[in-house]
């Protein structure tokens, strides 16, 4: 199963029934307005995966620094690149969580609601599409 969001709302990708993805959206929908506001973030949100890249990115330029343009000193640094992009990737979990929490993503629903749950099938390829707005 997989989704993707987007303004108008989601698509749910995976073969499942569509009175199961509406109590779902629906049950979901009454906790996020209940307070359970973690339920908005997830680890595989492009907020992490932006936030590792990134950092990876940073921490194997600064391992890089100060080293002459030669093939063999940057081979030399190799080691020291990958350890530190390695550590960066570590570290990044819980900064991308927050950054999603805190500017990225909301679990404050305010008005929205769900104005359909659309089945949509192409061959064996099964996806919902659930219509938000408010």
């Amino acid at each position: 199963m997989a989704g993707r969001s987007d303004s108008g709302g989601f698509y749910l990708l995976g073969d499942l029934p569509t009175e199961a993805i509406q109590e779902a959206v629906d049950g979901a929908l009454s906790r996020l307005r209940a307070g359970e506001h973690h339920l908005a973030i997830h680890p595989n949100c492009g907020t992490n995966f932006l936030t590792a890249g990134v950092m990876a990115g940073l921490a194997a330029f600064g391992a890089l620094l100060g080293a002459d343009r030669s093939a063999r000193s940057r081979l030399e640094r190799l080691p020291t690149t990958l350890l530190a992009a390695t550590a960066a990737l570590m570290l990044t979990h819980p900064l991308g969580n927050a950054i999603q929490q805190h500017i990225t993503t909301s679990g404050e629903m305010g008005g929205l609601y769900v104005k359909k749950v659309k089945c949509l099938r192409r061959g064996r390829l099964t996806t919902h599409r659930i219509l938000t707005a408010g």
